[in-house]
């Protein structure tokens, strides 16, 4: 037996009864968190919603699957790719350990087959668990890989759950999904320097897309490596051989699922998760001290030497997703951060020109740069002499910090606000929550589909 072989039995061999409540729950909430961030996603304030419902216009395809506020259908391979890009486009979408983002590449690809072939709500909370599995395995065999180099994780482990996914829904059988691993070798990739653009959300888009093709060119016989994650050295070509801890993959596989230790990220703040401390810790000081911003005279953030997020002076508003300085001088002035707080409007507004340029970046070697184990201190000098400083260990979300079902629910909302009327934000809410005892989502996919893409405007 091979190691992929081994995987697939496991696979083929967990039904969703034999899943623990506890990580059924969790599946039914991601499923909501991750609808919701694709519906804010699709008013992405650079247009990326608008330039993927475009583009999959242009495609065609036969309408079986709906793009999500897109108010159309197309086949599932191009709703899959769509959703994915609006999963990732606001970097919304949660996140665990180790690193990685293990909804938008799959989820995508689920609600596009579940719709087209009417799958129960059962059949999705076990592809989504499972998925989450083989990518967190995945993860934990490759964890001492740098975060934000090389390869961008969505396009490498969010394929393969992609892969595992789709191949559950479609009832692939063991040389099936063989075969559908081996074709998702040929299939994965990405690449980290494409961060800051809406490049980085097709990762996510891609990976769904192609979890979706392997399973269904592997249904109909198309051949490929049998052992894709042994002999057909996928691990070792994308990590490298150095990265890698092949036994890992299987190790306690679902003993106990990783969506219940270490858990799920849920993020509170639409920017990449690094970000999130600075946030949270700025958050705190300009609330407990009501800072003014016209009494700051300076800001120093501590924080571990990663240059993927020392970005400062971001060239847009996406771009400031993935700066440091930026998240902190916006959480400073506004004392939240949303949507709108990456758009180009708020990037140039003049009380971030302002202070941006007085926001310091402290790389220190003595943080580690584990995101399991760092942290981040925002210390603000004000002009009347006064040195103000928060300490942030866990941002607020994090695996073994979990957000509160209202806190849960009131992000949902927020990512609905501008696209469904309050009842069908309910409705969404309802049927999810009690996503196992569906029949089939087109009920859902309706809602969703027709909900308005609108960008959210900041207002100063």
């Amino acid at each position: 037996m091979t190691i992929t072989g081994d995987l697939v039995d496991i696979l083929l061999s967990t039904k969703t009864k034999d899943i623990p409540e506890e990580a059924q729950e969790l599946a039914r909430q991601v499923c909501l968190d991750g609808i919701g961030v694709m519906i804010a996603g699709a008013g992405e304030p650079l247009g990326l919603g608008r330039l993927a419902f475009e583009y999959t216009k242009e495609l065609g395809g036969e309408p079986t699957s709906s793009l999500i506020c897109g108010g159309f259908k197309s086949n599932a391979l191009n709703a899959a790719y769509a959703n994915g890009c609006l999963a990732h486009a606001l970097d919304f979408d949660n996140t665990w350990w180790p690193l990685n983002h293990p909804t938008s590449p799959t989820l995508p690809a689920i609600l596009a087959i579940a719709e087209r072939d009417g799958c129960s709500g059962s059949d999705i909370v076990r592809s989504i668990v499972l998925s989450f599995e083989v990518q967190g395995r995945m993860r934990v065999a490759s964890a001492s890989i740098d975060a934000g180099t090389g390869f961008h994780k969505p396009g490498v482990s969010g394929l393969m759950g992609a892969v595992t996914a789709s191949g559950i829904l479609l009832g692939l059988d063991e040389d099936q999904f063989l075969r559908a691993f081996g074709i998702g070798g040929s299939r994965a990739g990405s690449i980290s320097t494409n961060t800051g653009t809406m490049t980085k959300s097709s990762h996510s888009g891609h990976a769904a897309r192609m979890g979706v093709e392997c399973a269904t060119l592997a249904k109909i016989g198309w051949t490929a490596n049998k052992d894709m994650f042994g002999a057909g050295g996928f691990l070792e070509l994308f990590y490298g051989a150095d990265h890698v801890d092949r036994d890992l993959l299987l190790k306690e596989f679902a003993d106990p699922f990783r969506m219940i230790n270490p858990g799920v990220g849920f993020k509170k703040h639409p920017a990449n998760y690094f970000t999130h401390r600075p946030i949270d810790a700025s958050i705190e000081l300009a609330t407990t001290h009501d800072l003014q911003p016209e009494n700051i005279d300076s800001v120093n953030v501590d924080f571990p030497t990663f240059h993927y997020v020392n970005r400062p002076n971001p060239e847009t508003g996406l771009d400031g997703k993935f700066s440091v300085q930026y998240a902190t001088t916006v959480a400073l002035l506004d004392r939240k951060v949303k949507v709108a707080s990456f758009s180009d409007k708020r990037r140039f507004s003049p009380d971030v020109e302002e202070l941006l340029p007085r926001v310091h970046l402290n790389m220190r070697n003595d943080i580690t740069r584990s995101f399991q184990d760092c942290y981040a201190i925002v210390t603000v000098q004000t002009k009347d002499g006064q040195k103000l400083v928060e300490r942030c260990d866990k941002p607020r979300g994090i695996w073994g910090m979990p957000l509160t079902r209202d806190e849960r629910i009131a992000k949902f909302r927020d990512c609905c606000e501008l696209a469904l009327p309050t009842e069908q934000t309910d409705r969404v809410i309802e049927i999810v929550e009690e996503l196992d005892s569906l029949e089939n989502v087109s009920e859902l996919m309706d809602i969703i589909r027709d909900g308005k893409a609108i960008t959210p405007e900041w207002n100063s």
